[in-house]
């Protein structure tokens, strides 16, 4: 069975096209920014519960805020939200092309089976009948001499990882919404009760004067303003109301719900979640490790980065060996003979000639590609250390504002009874109590919009130094893939 012979040849002929010949292009050495040894914004005025310690597990942090409903939220964000599905969609589109640029390694293979009958014209052949049977197999490869497939493979491959990044970063930003809006609407709740309290507290304080007024104690100029000031307190409340329909909705969007879904689940007042005993915060360096939009964007690096390799392999010679085995007979019976054997081996090289420039200019181009994305990768790292600076300030300022709030607050409840007693025994004018009223009001929903801003600056806190995802794994929301 000699014939067979030219086909065995396809592979060792490829192995010496491969032997001996490196890639052309750069090869990829990671980047190593300057960053930091430590955060410039966590010192001894930081929040009691930061410390400058080896972070540990981030990937699901909002369980340490001990709210069930909130974790529940979460979970469910994590199955339904349409951005986080359509990411797992080109997740998957990432891996496929991988598996169409590996396959450039291996040759193409096809069978083939034709079967004919001709008749010629009597003026020719006297009008004879010719039958035609064949089979065979046929291959084709193209040798990566010069490294262009491989190259294309480590793109392919830098890609897929450079997605997978992205998925994980949409599930950073994901959980760090839900938790956001969460947040803004406890915190709206907060606000509302405060609200209500007051309208209450100011009730009181008109159906006072409207007595005193009756006795002919005071004028009715008391009675319109105490009513002037209670009805600007109810007016507020229509303004939160709206507000906090709208958080609710926006975590209905979230969560791949329609508009009023949640509403039910949120309509109870609860507290905000809790701050946890301690945050492990780590050093800048970290940020390269946590956070998945800067492994993103080094992947990209390194993708683009092989891509220059591809377009200066087009510069290069490339080899083909083609070849092909079947049967061909004048019957279908004959196929089986020995003697119906056919074989071709084929091998060609083209070379570039002339082409006006074009391929130096795409090595040019994609070189400048990959210096932009070594450009992107460092804007990033710079904005991931700026993330969390910002989010060690906020933290810490609103740790301050919080604790001299809380006191404002309760020295402004303690002179708005005073001067409300006062003003009943008539040591004071009206003004007195209207000043301490709203006052209160003020301070209180300070108090709580601070304590909002402070659990929001936690959980940027947290978003800005990649909690949310699992940094070396490839674990979900239940220790399974997303995907």
């Amino acid at each position: 069975m000699n014939t067979y012979r030219p086909l065995r040849l396809l592979p060792m002929l490829a192995s010496l096209g491969f032997a001996g010949c490196a890639a052309v292009g750069p090869d990829y050495d990671p980047p190593m920014p300057d960053v930091p040894a430590s955060w410039s914004r966590l010192d001894a005025s930081a929040h009691p519960a930061m410390q400058a310690t080896t972070p540990g597990d981030l990937s699901l942090w909002w369980q340490g805020l001990n709210d069930s409903l909130l974790s529940e939220l979460m979970v469910e964000a994590l199955q339904a939200n349409p951005d986080l599905r359509s990411a797992q969609a080109k997740l998957r589109e990432a891996r496929a092309r991988r598996v169409v640029a590996y396959s450039g390694r291996l040759p193409d293979v096809s069978v083939s089976g034709t079967a004919s009958r001709t008749r010629s014209s009597r003026a020719v052949a006297n009008g004879s009948t010719n039958n035609l049977f064949s089979a065979g197999f046929d291959a084709s490869w193209e040798l990566d001499v010069f490294g262009g497939v491989r190259r294309n493979i480590e793109a392919a491959r830098a890609d897929l990882e450079s997605t997978q990044a992205s998925l994980e970063g949409t599930r950073v930003s994901l959980t760090a919404e839900v938790a956001l809006n969460y947040v803004e609407v406890r915190g709206l709740q907060s606000r509302l009760g405060i609200a209500r309290d007051n309208l209450a507290s100011q009730s009181e304080t008109l159906q006072l004067t409207e007595w005193r007024a009756q006795a002919g104690l005071v004028g009715s100029q008391d009675v319109e303003q105490a009513r002037s000031n209670r009805e600007q307190t109810r007016a507020l409340i229509p303004s939160l109301e709206t507000s906090l329909a709208e958080a609710e909705h926006r975590l209905d969007l979230l969560l791949g719900h329609a508009p009023g879904t949640l509403h039910g689940r949120l309509a109870a007042p609860a507290s905000l979640p809790a701050v946890p005993a301690q945050i492990a915060v780590g050093i800048p360096a970290d940020i390269l490790r946590q956070r998945p939009d800067v492994r993103a964007a080094e992947r990209t690096l390194a993708a683009e980065t092989a891509r220059v390799g591809v377009a200066e392999a087009a510069r290069y010679p490339s080899f083909n060996l083609s070849g092909s085995i079947g049967l061909e007979a004048l019957t279908l019976g004959a196929l089986d003979n020995g003697g119906a054997t056919t074989s071709s081996l084929l091998a060609g090289i083209t070379a570039p000639v002339f082409n006006a420039g074009r391929l130096r200019a795409q090595v040019e181009l994609q070189d400048a590609v990959r210096e932009q994305a070594q450009i992107a990768y460092e804007q990033i790292v710079r904005s991931a250390l700026q993330d969390v600076e910002n989010a060690l300030v906020a933290l810490a300022r609103s740790h301050e504002r919080e604790q001299a709030l809380t006191a404002a607050a309760e020295a402004a409840r303690n002179a708005a009874l005073l001067a409300r007693n006062q003003y009943s025994a008539g040591l004071i004018d009206f003004q007195s109590v209207l000043d301490t009223e709203r006052n209160v009001l003020s301070v209180e929903d300070s108090l709580a919009s601070t304590r909002t801003d402070g659990m929001s600056a936690l959980i940027r806190l947290y978003k800005a130094l990649g909690g949310g995802w699992p940094s070396q794994t490839e674990a979900g929301p239940t220790g399974k893939h997303p995907t």
